[in-house]
């Protein structure tokens, strides 16, 4: 792939830097073969610091310039960023979304018909490599184009195609989850303070305790309630917790809390 892909940001921002720099971590580029564009002069220099790689203030270079565009602004700068790039755009090139929101169809529009567009929910632990993506490939994208999302996006983490009509609950959960699970992180903690334990090692603990919950359920491939029940023993420390947990009815929260995000998520779209 390195031999003659070049991928061209539009927007440098910190999706876009952690995304460059897993693609040269990969080795599915190198520096030479990427470029972002960006008018926020401190964006454009972070990314260069972090990628090595070189970095313009127009979005029209960044199109010349690449095969794959990977479209990294906030929603409410898709459309100006889109209606510059349209001229320059042909059917040589790909555009890869993670403009959150974003739908695949106003992409296509914005870009004009046979437009080769596919739409991605990525999650900020792409910025440690350990992402959990979905992608929807547009009407006009290629299965190569599926192919290789799939593959760019395995680069920094975990990736699943799915359709677009699930992107809002994949943005309810993988999108807005690493906030819910930092607050977890957070009352672990405090609970582990209330319990005597030193700030700095109770936040460690909690932090390496989901990490390693968490690679228990994806490498031994059980089911979570399975594993809870091998922790919590009969007339034991971990029931009693839960058994707090329940009564706070810690799992209807949580599921209502992915729902809201996924439904906020349908409306920020429709809007």
């Amino acid at each position: 792939m390195a031999s003659r892909l070049n991928i061209g940001f539009l927007g440098a921002g910190k999706m876009a830097t952690a995304l460059a720099k897993g693609f040269i971590r990969a080795g599915l580029v190198t520096v030479k073969q990427i470029m972002a564009s960006d008018v926020n002069e401190a964006a454009t220099r972070a990314f260069v610091k972090e990628t090595g790689a070189r970095t313009t203030a127009f979005n029209p270079d960044v199109v010349c310039f690449a095969d794959v565009l990977i479209l990294a602004v906030k929603p409410d700068q898709v459309s100006a960023v889109l209606a510059e790039i349209r001229e320059s755009f042909t059917e040589k090139h790909l555009l890869i979304s993670i403009a959150a929101g974003v739908p695949i169809g106003k992409l296509e529009a914005a870009l004009g018909t046979g437009a080769r567009v596919v739409r991605v929910m990525p999650n900020t632990p792409a910025l440690v490599g350990t992402s959990a993506s979905a992608f929807t490939p547009g009407h006009s994208a290629l299965a190569t184009d599926s192919q290789l999302t799939e593959k760019l996006l395995s680069s920094v983490g975990t990736v699943i195609q799915v359709k677009e009509s699930l992107l809002d609950a994949v943005t309810g959960l993988s999108g807005s989850g690493p906030a819910y699970v930092y607050l977890f992180i957070e009352a672990l903690s405090d609970g582990g303070v209330a319990a005597g334990l030193p700030r700095d090692a109770a936040t460690k603990l909690a932090a390496q305790t989901v990490l390693g919950a968490a690679r228990m359920v994806l490498e031994t491939g059980a089911h979570p309630g399975a594993l809870k029940d091998m922790v919590a023993s009969p007339g034991g420390t971990t029931i009693e917790g839960l058994h707090e947990l329940e009564k706070g009815n810690f799992r209807g929260t949580v599921m209502n809390a992915v729902r809201a995000a996924a439904e906020k998520s349908r409306k920020l779209a429709q809007g």
